[in-house]
């Protein structure tokens, strides 16, 4: 189980990777939705993959069978982010035939490896239930904030 950095010929698998793992997250998606994602998505990657978007993978003989991202965002400095870089971690998917045999978690490690070596302060996620030990066992924390937690959205 060797665990790639994609290149631009991985677009299509991962914009496949990314809507397995919606479809998984959010149940029944739209196909408008689909659609949209499918049409756009290949074109966010080609012009950010291996520049803010980082994504890990691991293949079997015939497909891409595990992924992570690794989004690297560069703020102002502040003691919270001192060196100014921080990562989010998206779309952490294995294929089902796939699971419990520890994909994730090596492309986990690989991933905060990178995170390391790109010298980001720190690197966030949100886990779910079925997530949460595993990253509990690769090094994060759960946080505690004395901020809220809010989103603003586009209403269209």
């Amino acid at each position: 189980m060797i665990v790639e950095n994609a290149e631009i010929g991985d677009i299509d698998s991962l914009t496949d990777l990314r809507i397995a793992y919606l479809k998984e997250d959010y149940g029944k998606l739209e196909e408008e939705d689909i659609s949209k994602i499918r049409r756009d998505l290949p074109d966010y990657f080609k012009k950010n993959l291996n520049e803010n978007i980082f994504c890990y993978l691991i293949r079997d003989e015939e497909s891409v069978i595990a992924c992570a991202f690794l989004l690297v965002v560069e703020k102002p400095m502040s003691p919270a982010f001192i060196t100014g870089k921080t990562g989010t971690v998206l779309n952490v998917y294995t294929n089902p035939a796939y699971r419990h045999r520890g994909c994730a978690k090596k492309i986990m490690n690989k991933l905060l490896s990178d995170a390391m070596e790109k010298n980001l302060s720190f690197v966030e996620l949100k886990a779910t239930e079925d997530g949460y030990h595993l990253y509990k066992s690769v090094g994060f924390t759960d946080e505690v904030s004395k901020y809220h937690v809010m989103k603003w959205y586009h209403q269209q």
